[in-house]
């Protein structure tokens, strides 16, 4: 199974979950707005932050437009989905100016392309891999187009089948791209509980045999989080500055602590997952000094007397004969006089 190299960290099992701020449009159109949330996920100590790459004419047609004029939420949208989409579209240069100040602050930049033009884009920015939406495992020549530069591809599986992701991984592997990761995700926001089928995240490992993360659209940390302990590699997360902002997503993202809260806690789960094979560690073995049993006498006991089952209690600490030794001490005669609840040694016994 071959990990992915993103901005010189290795990507896959065996690796610290990688963490990535989903800004996408929450910047709003707001280039300020949008290297406030750039800094702030630095300092949550997020590995890379993510954006959107679609234009007005690139993702949604006329007629959408003319069928969405208005919105009863006035709290997460305005105006009509044209005007939206207007707002909130990721030009050009944009990218280009984002793309370098991610760069002066040593944050990876990537985001997922809707179009031809917008893989060229990315591509001329030297991002270390390309995103591709769930939307889009369908969208055959998009995926060849994306594996032909040869990059890293992190592929979310959202509404797709398995039928649909085996297709998918052929058709970038074919063009030539580089490692690919697949994301389970659930293309609700947000969704349900008992929709999210964490298990998903193993059994798509097994079935592909490629590194897979997350996609989470869930409010909170607690799904990624199990996320990550059943093995999921990369943690993509939705992210905002206020969670009562106006537009599509702020109210299912991750503000500042909730997302440095996961950063640090991923790695935590990460750290206690450890091995499948049973160990006992030398601070446990210390432990076990302390907290098992160790031999002693129900009552006081005379030189030559012989010991039977019933003279013997076990208590702490556990630094002398053992429970499990009992039949080695029962019928052995005492070389000294024992006190009541004295501990019991090897070298008194004959």
């Amino acid at each position: 199974m071959e990990p992915l190299n993103l901005h010189g960290q290795l990507v896959g099992p065996g690796h610290k979950p990688y963490i990535i701020a989903e800004i996408g449009a929450n910047y709003n159109g707001d280039i300020a707005l949008c290297k406030r949330m750039i800094d702030e996920a630095c300092r949550c100590g997020v590995d890379a932050v993510k954006f959107q790459s679609w234009t007005k004419t690139s993702l949604i047609c006329a007629a959408e437009y003319a069928r969405n004029t208005t919105y009863a939420d006035k709290n997460r949208h305005f105006g009509s989905l044209e005007e939206m989409v207007e707002r909130y579209q990721f030009t050009p240069d944009q990218h280009r100016e984002v793309s370098a100040y991610c760069r002066e602050l040593g944050i990876a930049f990537t985001s997922t392309p809707f179009s031809f033009e917008e893989v060229e884009l990315l591509e001329s920015l030297d991002v270390p891999c390309f995103k591709v939406a769930s939307m889009d495992i369908n969208h055959l020549k998009l995926l060849s187009h994306i594996g032909s530069k040869k990059r890293p591809v992190i592929l979310s599986t959202g509404m797709s089948t398995l039928g649909e992701i085996e297709r998918a991984l052929a058709t970038l592997r074919l063009a030539g791209s580089g490692p690919v990761v697949l994301l389970h995700c659930i293309s609700v926001y947000p969704p349900a509980a008992g929709d999210i089928h964490l298990k998903n995240i193993p059994m798509l490992e097994n079935t592909f045999d490629v590194p897979v993360g997350f996609s989470d659209h869930t409010i909170g940390t607690s799904v990624p989080l199990a996320a990550v302990a059943l093995g999921a590699c990369i943690i993509e997360k939705h992210f905002t500055l206020d969670k009562e902002m106006d537009g599509w997503d702020h109210c299912i993202s991750a503000d500042p602590p909730e997302l440095a809260a996961l950063v640090k806690e991923s790695k935590t789960v990460f750290d206690s997952l450890g091995s499948s094979v049973r160990t006992v560690s030398p601070t446990e073995m210390e432990k076990k000094l302390k907290f098992r049993r160790r031999a002693v006498l129900m009552h006081a006991m005379k030189k030559g007397e012989t010991i039977a089952e019933s003279d013997l209690d076990f208590k702490r600490p556990g630094n002398g004969i053992n429970p499990d030794e009992a039949m080695y001490v029962v019928g052995r005669k005492l070389k000294c006089d024992y006190k009541f609840d004295e501990e019991l040694e090897w070298g008194d016994l004959e």
